[in-house]
């Protein structure tokens, strides 16, 4: 046997995670109604979950919300909760067979009042019947638009859908779904992938106004990066302010992707998971109907490629923005190297002028010494008796002296260079 304190802090709840979030089998009769609900703009949940407590306070099993899921019976009405990173989703299933398809059966013991004070922005409302017949679709009496119609079977021809997608005058959308062979735990899966296909595709639809809203703002930076980068690679750009204007590109660049990065990958993971469902409900074609796979294809296909090709401009524009960068820098350290290079050769015209100066210098230096010393020579002369030969002795001495005056002055250069 093995022991509670082996296991893993996270075993428990991964493994309750794969049992929840699941609906009770269903049979035809079943009435539903789901809200998907965000919270409000400063992403808060506190609202909602006060809320769901005025709902469900009463309750025998009641749950706390922040567990992120649990189902409860509200009189003879099944209510699910269930909080994604997102968004939530209240649920309400009622075994109703005789009442209409699409009334407010499902919120027959729902108190009065709760569903208008629903804090949050509601992204999506589906009420959804599950029946055993239905009439001919295209009948005048027919709940949805015609020239809207989606009707297709599902689950391998077990189960039909019909559907408009359409949102009605009580803020609804409608979904029949009629039992063709279905079991109840086939019915309530089948539900469950078709609620979460509507749901996931509203949410990948959501980075779609914002791909459009800030399309113009980011061709506005690719067109005057493109300039710039021209008129660098040219050199016709002053560097200072070509280095004020790519900061200024570069900043703009930072401030749109942090803006759009989540949405965008949101948009590609929720359409992802759109697929999967659509796949996994196996859909079949009825003549002269679309079906759920062409309806959703048709409409979300176009705005993952939008929201995945923003993304890629955004990305290429960076990968751009840092070519630029490397391209000024490469001209400025250029220019630099240049000017050390022009700086380098002026101090060594420098120096040379200073050497040869200094040589010119010592030069007059060997002379001037020279001569102080003959004077000194010449008064010392008369005291050793060599007046009258005075000036011979000078004249003699004079290549003596320069050459002891400049092998001195070597000597001493020589020392002061050691």
């Amino acid at each position: 046997m093995i022991e509670e304190r082996q296991y893993h802090p996270l075993r428990s709840a991964l493994s309750a995670e794969m049992h929840l979030r699941k609906l009770p089998p269903l049979k035809p009769g079943v009435r539903m109604a789901q809200i998907l609900l965000l919270p409000d703009e400063d992403g808060r949940w506190e609202e909602i979950e006060a809320h769901l407590g005025l709902l469900c306070a009463g309750a025998a099993n009641y749950c706390d919300p922040q567990s992120r899921y649990f189902r409860e019976m509200i009189g003879d009405t099944m209510f699910r909760w269930e909080r994604h990173n997102e968004f939530c989703s209240f649920t309400f299933i009622r075994e109703a067979a005789e009442a209409p398809w699409f009334d407010d059966t499902p919120f027959a013991d729902v108190p009065a009042g709760w569903l208008d004070a629903l804090p949050g922005r509601v992204l999506r409302a589906t009420r959804i019947a599950y029946v055993a017949e239905a009439p001919d679709p295209d009948s005048p009496h027919s709940p949805f638009a015609g020239e809207d119609l989606v009707l297709c079977t599902v689950m391998a021809g077990r189960g039909e859908i019909r559907s408009d997608f359409r949102l009605h005058a009580d803020g609804f959308g409608r979904l029949l779904l009629i039992d063709r062979g279905l079991s109840g735990l086939e019915a309530a899966l089948t539900v469950q992938r078709l609620q979460e296909l509507g749901n996931y595709r509203n949410m990948a639809l959501l980075g779609l106004p914002m791909a459009q809203k800030l399309s113009p703002e980011v061709s506005n930076v690719e067109q005057r990066l493109a300039t710039l980068t021209a008129d660098i690679a040219a050199g016709r750009a002053d560097d200072a302010a070509a280095l004020a204007e790519l900061s200024y590109l570069s900043a703009e660049l930072a401030r749109l992707m942090a803006a759009t990065r989540y949405r965008m990958s949101a948009t590609l993971a929720y359409a992802d998971v759109v697929a999967a469902r659509l796949r996994s409900l196996d859909v079949g074609k009825l003549p002269g109907h679309q079906t759920l796979t062409g309806f959703t294809e048709r409409r979300l296909a176009p705005a993952t490629r939008t929201c995945a090709s923003f993304a890629s401009r955004l990305e290429d524009l960076s990968r751009r923005a840092a070519w630029t960068s490397d391209l000024l820098r490469t001209r400025i350290e250029t220019a630099t190297a240049h000017q050390s290079r022009d700086l380098l050769a002026s101090m060594n015209r420098r120096t040379e002028l200073q050497l040869r100066l200094q040589q010119t210098v010592e030069g007059l230096s060997i002379v001037a010494i020279s001569y102080y010393t003959l004077g000194l020579v010449g008064y010392a002369l008369p005291g050793l008796g060599l007046r009258a030969h005075e000036e011979i002795v000078k004249a003699a001495l004079v290549p003596v002296v320069v050459l002891l005056v400049w092998l001195g002055l070597r000597r001493f250069r020589r020392g002061l260079e050691g």
